[in-house]
């Protein structure tokens, strides 16, 4: 501990910008993961639900709870079922839960592009503050005396170092966090589509099975004047 201390004190004023953006990274990365959390498991605790009501063909229900519920897949259903009271069409369905995706992804997708963005200020924080120690050190070196110099330039350009050494600690688990939070944002919106597809399926097969019957005894019909 001490010798982190020592390191944090000895880089200069630059290690404090540097400590402020990691741990607005941290706290943004810990948010983000835990809205994404209980977003993955209000989508399966909703389609737990809606599944049972889409067998029974309880479409009011499937409504009111896209109404009630937060789950981003039970918007997404319930606009689908409120689609399919104004057209039957499988396409204007589908366009109708795709909607529904695009309003769900700025919310699953929110403020994650901040870590990037962070890590890449705390790097180049890092970078500004080494180039203003040397030239600090070099300064220093110039008016310093001779049997001195070697010393001096030695202990400020280490000095000047460890700016670019914390941003770059700061940086990289900033990166790390980020790809890991938009792996698993990628991950819910698939299992958003994916949900839709399998309702939608089950609502359009619903429709098709009392059509394709009416095609067919329509079909016999004239077979049978024959």
């Amino acid at each position: 501990m001490e010798t982190l201390i020592r390191f944090f004190q000895e880089g200069g004023a630059f290690m404090y910008p540097i400590a402020v953006v990691l741990v607005v990274g941290v706290a943004i990365a810990i948010e983000r993961w835990l809205v994404l959390t209980s977003a993955k498991s209000a989508n399966r605790q909703a389609f737990n639900r809606i599944l049972p009501m889409l067998q029974k063909k309880d479409y009011a229900g499937i409504v009111n709870l896209g109404k009630s519920d937060d789950a981003p897949i039970a918007r997404i259903i319930a606009a689908g079922i409120a689609r399919m009271s104004q057209s039957p069409r499988r396409d204007d369905i589908e366009l109708a839960m795709e909607e529904g995706v695009m309003e769900a992804m700025p919310r699953l997708e929110k403020r994650t592009p901040y870590l990037a963005t962070l890590a890449n200020i705390a790097t180049l924080l890092g970078l500004l503050g080494t180039i203003i120690g040397l030239i600090q050190a070099f300064t220093a070196v110039a008016s310093a005396d001779p049997a001195e110099k070697a010393a001096l330039l030695s202990s400020s350009i280490a000095v000047a170092m460890n700016t670019t050494a914390f941003g770059l600690v700061a940086a990289i688990p900033l990166l790390l966090v980020h790809s890991m939070l938009q792996s698993k944002t990628t991950e819910i919106i698939d299992s958003l589509e994916m949900a839709g597809v399998k309702c939608l399926n089950m609502i359009t097969h619903v429709q098709d099975v009392p059509r394709s019957r009416t095609q067919d005894a329509s079909a016999t019909k004239p077979q049978a004047a024959q």
